[in-house]
């Protein structure tokens, strides 16, 4: 056991990003196997949304960095190209929203300043 606070905090810390990253682990894991399901099973709309899944889960890890985006971008390639192959749709990106106009702002003009009056001379 540390001694130290903040060994002592270090292994308070660590636990719970041990804990959080077995959990996405686990979702990850799950998603994968239930797109191999789908893809045995060989029903395209199974197929979709289970591949819808596995990405999310895909990028879920790969922004906690979990998984290293080069390999999270390598394993949704694979997927589309197994669900392709078994004749699924391919899944579209998230789709950018539509850019909101914001209201014209007015452009305020800066004042002059006014010199100051000197004190008159004695």
């Amino acid at each position: 056991m540390p001694i130290i606070k903040s060994a002592k905090k270090r292994v308070k810390v660590s636990t719970k990003a041990h804990t959080r990253n077995v959990r996405t682990k686990r979702i990850l894991r799950d998603a994968m196997k239930a797109f191999s399901k789908a893809i045995t099973s060989g029903k395209p709309a199974e197929i979709t949304k289970a591949e819808r899944d596995a990405v999310s889960a895909i990028d879920m890890a790969a922004k906690k960095a979990v998984i290293h985006k080069n390999k999270a971008a390598r394993q949704k390639a694979q997927l589309s190209a197994k669900a392709k192959a078994a004749g699924a749709k391919p899944v579209k990106a998230t789709a950018k929203k539509a850019p909101v106009k914001k209201a014209p702002v007015k452009k305020v003009v800066a004042k002059k300043p006014t010199p100051k009056k000197s004190a008159p001379k004695k």
